[in-house]
């Protein structure tokens, strides 16, 4: 078999495992603490585990994968035969994984190169998707990484939470813009740019804000062709519910994925997310 680029990402890109299987994608898995036990992301923890230990105010925290965990995997891809990797992560503002991915590559065996690409869930799955449908194709590491940086910048990542109180508490967004969003009893819509959470709008009530996150979709997605993605904690009716409203409105809708998201976002995010990521192409 000649040389090809294989790709890297991490736990938090949230792909099912027939689309890993199918690009022989490998997947780095960040780590969920829970107390004083520490569990794998995607196979010895779930979200809605994680969603019960955040309602009974146990302590829930998140740590990046070690540089040893990311050498394993390069170095499995040179044994495959590989000749070159492209690693692509969740943004370097929400943890430390790219940089430890960067560490690795510099003792890897064959060239690496570590994309931080700003996203995270699905938002960073349809870009790690990019980079391997271009890598299958036979592109070069470069014209990997501009795939996966293009379908990148395209991508925009919405959602609500019930309450700001555990991005707060992660420290994934500021207490100014936790305290706004609580103010008056308003209901916080967000979105992911520049590879971090800001507030987006303030809605009085949940439904409105649902109602909101929809129009706000529909806009983005306009009528080109576009993959989406609904994520929610412990919310699947009102996951469900927003998915078949999209169908409905998404003139070009090519792909819709409906999915919990992991335990690592979810800590963050607590019970209630509910998230859509547009995604053309």
């Amino acid at each position: 078999m000649p040389p090809h680029v294989a790709i890297v990402t991490d736990s938090t890109a949230y792909l099912g495992q027939e689309a890993l299987t199918r690009y022989g994608i490998a997947v780095v898995p960040l780590t969920v603490v829970i107390g004083d036990e520490a569990f794998e992301e995607g196979t010895e923890i779930s979200a809605p585990a994680v969603a019960r230990a955040l309602q009974r105010r146990e302590p829930v925290t998140t740590s990046r994968p070690a540089p040893a965990e990311f050498a394993a995997a390069y170095a499995a891809a040179a044994a495959s035969g590989a000749g070159a990797i492209v690693s692509l992560h969740l943004s370097a503002d929400f943890s430390g994984t790219y940089d430890a991915a960067r560490m690795a590559a510099k003792e890897a065996q064959v060239p690496v190169r570590v994309v931080d690409t700003g996203m995270v869930a699905m938002a960073l799955g349809f870009t790690v998707l990019a980079a391997a449908e271009a890598a299958a194709a036979g592109a070069t590491p470069d014209e990997v990484v501009a795939a996966a940086e293009k379908r990148a910048a395209d991508t925009s990542a919405y959602f609500y939470v019930d309450t700001l109180d555990y991005l707060r508490r992660g420290g994934r967004i500021g207490a100014a813009q936790a305290l706004l969003g609580s103010a008056l009893a308003v209901k916080p819509l967000l979105r992911l740019a520049d590879g971090r959470i800001g507030l987006l709008e303030k809605v009085r009530t949940a439904s409105k804000a649902i109602s909101r996150l929809e129009e706000i979709v529909v806009e983005r997605a306009g009528s080109r062709p576009v993959a989406l993605a609904v994520h929610h904690l412990a919310a699947a009716e009102r996951a469900a519910v927003l998915a078949d409203r999209l169908r409905e409105r998404v003139p070009g809708l090519d792909g819709l994925v409906v999915s919990e998201v992991g335990a690592v976002i979810g800590a963050h995010a607590g019970p209630g997310l509910l998230g859509v990521v547009v995604s053309p192409h």
